[in-house]
């Protein structure tokens, strides 16, 4: 693969960088001189109808960005990931999340090939035994030791083993089969195995243990604990079977499997073409099929295809993914934006800006491009978000009225999960409808703000005008959908996939590895020694390690 496009090299980077210079954002004249804005600058993509007019963006702008696109090879590295090229150079990798949600008689234009392998025909050999196994769990087919069913799913995972199931779940609730519970255990901190397992039957509960290697610290040690609190609540006689009728895994290392005690007949593989953050879509997504089953799981595929589609197939001027990722480099790199805000208007969403995290800032926070040249331009974002009303009551102060640029999605749906009313005084008011007025009134708020001629208007003191004042031009992107379904959620998932693709690929960096959460790791079983009393261990630790320690030893109970 030849070396990366470095952006600020480009013609189009330096037309960027002098637009930006001379940037005065005006988005009340923007809308009032131009009627055809809003039009021209709202997409359908899939079932998600997406409305960017709020950008902080003209013509201009737009258009450089798009030249900008094409003189890094923005389309010609999103075919060649399709493709199943090794575009994840420092580990070998072809970058194949996208084969995950392929139907399986997908067209040969379709079909990639690893090393030869027909990866479609073995992704649904894979998810054949994932719906079987999740089809008897539900039905009562598979049961505990004692012949009791399963009530209970535990989840064992960390990164994208946990935070893509538990986002699913979280936001599929109305899907879920009554009866029939799942919970998730990720951090080694030994009060979440403790808190989870609390008040459950070992009889009725079962155990995936998700680890591609069994070997990730926190998950297999989590998993240890699972183990003995299992076989301490069965009776003797119980405890021989009990760890192959109790846990499952999802792991390609059969060997480690079997030696923890699990049949490796219920053991689910997925590949080195698939990074964590992407797996929610593969075995990894066990619980989640378990909770909604098959035929709702293979919906949520759909949908991350549908956006796929429509990311492959859509000339950049229209393509919505595309379009996001370039204006959060505009955002980033052009207009000192630091973070950006995800502001889901739906609870049942409340996982999602912590499951970007993850997705974004692993691909993204890199310092040195594909070719292990140093970048010349910042790269990533900060993402971070809550529901809303609540982020209203919150850190919406700053976003309007701040020091700060900070760009924010905001996501709402059409039909709400949940329809109820509220009453009062004889009157009734779909809640819902009142929900929404709260989405639009944001973005309304943030993209015009409030004149101090308005606030005056009001009959404000004019000592208290300026604190009332609302700058406007706070860049927003609304995406709208009928309802939160799983194919709009699977949607969702590949739209921020493939915006962080985008600026992975604009910046020239291997959005695909993540050796930046290997040295805290390695440091720590270096220094589990000496936390455990190995005085030579402690010894080699820097100064403030070591007082840490001695303040650990000395206040331990």
């Amino acid at each position: 693969m030849t070396g990366p496009v470095d952006p600020s090299s480009t013609g189009a980077w330096a037309r960027l960088g002098a637009l930006a210079a001379e940037f005065e954002p005006d988005l009340r004249g923007w809308f009032e001189a131009d009627p055809g804005r809003v039009e021209r600058l709202t997409f359908t993509a899939a079932d998600l109808y997406v409305d960017l007019s709020k950008s902080l963006v003209d013509d201009r702008v737009l258009g450089a960005l798009l030249e900008l696109a094409d003189e890094v090879g923005l389309a010609d590295r999103r075919d060649a990931m399709f493709r199943g090229d090794r575009i994840n150079v420092t580990e070998d990798r072809a970058v194949l999340h996208t084969a995950l949600r392929l139907p399986a008689d997908a067209g040969p234009d379709e079909r990639p090939s690893v090393d030869g392998e027909d990866v479609v025909a073995e992704v649904h050999e894979v998810l054949d035994r994932v719906y079987d196994f999740a089809d008897r769990v539900r039905s009562g087919a598979w049961t505990g030791v004692t012949g009791e069913r399963i009530r209970t799913v535990v989840n064992i995972g960390i990164g994208g083993s946990d935070l893509g199931p538990v986002m699913a779940y979280e936001a599929l609730a109305p899907y879920r089969q009554d009866g029939l519970e799942c919970r998730f255990i990720s951090n080694i901190d030994p009060t979440d195995a403790a808190t989870t397992l609390a008040g459950l039957d070992p009889a009725s509960t079962l155990f995936i243990v998700s680890s591609k290697t069994f070997g990730t610290l926190e998950t297999l040690t989590n998993a240890r604990l699972c183990r003995a609190w299992l076989l301490d609540g069965l009776s003797d006689q119980d405890k021989t079977e009990a760890v192959a009728r109790h846990f499952v895994a999802v792991s390609t290392a059969l060997d480690k499997v079997a030696e923890f005690g699990i049949d490796t007949d219920n053991a689910f593989g997925f590949w080195d073409w698939v990074g964590g953050r992407y797996s929610m879509d593969s075995a990894i997504g066990l619980s989640l099929v378990v909770a909604i089953g098959p035929e709702r799981f293979a919906e949520m595929l759909g949908g991350f295809h549908a956006m796929d589609e429509h990311f492959r197939r859509t000339d950049l001027a229209h393509n919505v993914p595309a379009l996001m990722g370039l204006l959060n480099v505009w955002y980033t790199n052009f207009l000192g934006a630091g973070t950006h805000a995800v502001l889901p208007y739906a609870q049942l969403l409340h996982r999602f800006p912590a499951y970007l995290q993850q997705l974004t800032m692993e691909s993204n926070g890199k310092g040195v491009r594909w070719d292990g040249s140093p970048v010349s331009t910042d790269t990533g974002e900060v993402f971070w978000g809550e529901p809303g009303t609540n982020g209203q009551h919150a850190f919406y102060q700053l976003i309007h009225q701040g020091t700060r640029l900070v760009p924010a999605d905001f996501i709402a749906f059409v039909n709400p999960a949940y329809p109820l009313q509220d009453t009062v005084d004889g009157h009734s008011t779909d809640v819902h409808q009142l929900f929404l007025a709260n989405f639009l009134a944001q973005t309304r708020a943030l993209a015009f703000g409030k004149t101090a001629e308005e606030v005056r208007a009001e009959g404000t003191a004019e000592a208290v005008v300026p604190a009332r004042v609302f700058p406007g031009n706070r860049p927003t992107a609304s995406i709208m959908a009928p309802a939160l379904t799983p194919s709009v959620l699977g949607q969702l998932v590949a739209l921020y996939e493939h915006i962080t693709f985008t600026q992975g690929a604009v910046w020239g960096i291997d959005s695909f590895d993540q050796w930046g959460v290997e040295l805290g790791k390695q440091l720590a079983q270096q220094v589990a020694a000496a936390v455990a009393g190995d005085t030579a261990a402690a010894g080699e630790q820097d100064a403030s390690t070591q007082q840490l320690l001695g303040y650990y030893w000395r206040h331990r109970q």
